[in-house]
């Protein structure tokens, strides 16, 4: 089965397990589950903002909780698919994974501590060495402050980032290095329709440097990102909508020499098992790029740089 058939099995699954949409009805209670009301008349409701952090798949929510507030996350991404070197079984695959605790010392702002690991399996894939292994792949501390929160009432949230990294395996080749990178993302989400419809955006630049170990050889590469996902409340707590990504590859720390570009589609999934408790799901697939490298000028997509495929699942549980 191919990854964007997994994927999707992936999205549908979830949302067939999701409730019922949820929505008042005359006689019940929406937050009481189903309990008939008094026959007082009583104030309509507040429904509660919903937490856009992990809304939008690989886009970032705005969101950054309330002093006081913890939470542990496992955040993945499977990257699959890159050019073949020649005929023969090729295949590429990369799996990230990160396991993160976040707290916040006051309202708006977040600081999370982070440790990674990696798995390649890469053979016969163009200008990149045959290897299988997996390791430790170095720590992060992230810093957020939420400049603007969003609600019903002010629909747009704003928010920036910067997460430095230090990262002992490089994220194409595979090659063991010692590198700092420094990704810089602002972030904004905007309530379209009042907890129904979501629109989030995000930039980010993500300048990387440093040596590869054995050979010494300098590292110097960087990223920008644009992304931009909608998403609709598809059911209690289930919300899904498509994502779209424009990626720029970059050898030189300050965006020098263009190697590759990527335009990427897909479906993100968000859902809420309890008030505490929640996943993540997203696909992203290549439908344009290129590559800067002459031998590869009337080759389709940008593969350089970027993957054919890539799924992202994340799972939290706040406290």
């Amino acid at each position: 089965m191919t990854p964007v058939r997994i994927a999707v099995a992936l999205l549908l699954a979830a949302c067939s397990c999701a409730p019922a949409l949820a929505g008042s009805e005359d006689g019940k209670d929406s937050k009481s589950g189903g309990q008939a009301r008094s026959s007082k008349a009583e104030p309509p409701e507040t429904k509660e903002d919903v937490d856009t952090e992990h809304l939008f798949g690989f886009t970032e929510g705005s969101d950054a909780g309330d002093k006081g507030q913890q939470e542990v996350v496992f955040d993945s991404v499977s990257r699959i698919g890159k050019r073949r070197a020649g005929p023969g079984p090729s295949h590429y695959r990369a799996f990230d994974a990160r396991l993160g605790y976040q707290f916040d010392p006051i309202d708006r702002l977040s600081i999370e501590f982070s440790a990674f690991g990696t798995l390649h399996r890469v053979r016969t894939i163009a200008d990149l060495d045959d290897k299988a292994f997996g390791t430790f792949d170095g720590a992060s501390i992230d810093v957020k402050y939420q400049f603007l929160k969003g609600s019903a009432e002010q629909p747009v949230g704003f928010a920036l980032e910067v997460r430095p990294r230090f990262t002992r395996i490089l994220p194409v080749e595979g090659n063991g290095a010692d590198v700092f990178d420094l990704e810089t993302l602002a972030q904004v989400d905007v309530q379209i329709v009042p907890n129904t419809l979501w629109y989030g955006g995000n930039v980010s630049f993500e300048p990387a440097v440093g040596r590869q170990r054995g050979s010494g050889e300098g590292y110097r590469s960087s990223t920008f990102v644009w992304s931009n996902a909608l998403v609709g409340k598809v059911a209690d707590k289930t919300y899904l909508g498509p994502e779209l990504r424009y990626l720029r590859g970059y050898d030189g720390a300050f965006l020098n020499r263009l190697e590759s570009e990527a335009l990427t589609l897909g479906p993100a999934l968000h859902h809420r098992f309890t008030e505490k408790a929640w996943i993540t799901l997203a696909y992203a697939g290549q439908i344009w790029g290129r590559d800067a490298d002459p031998a590869f000028a009337r080759r389709a997509l940008g593969l350089g740089q970027f993957e054919r495929h890539a799924v992202r699942l994340k799972l939290g549980l706040e406290f």
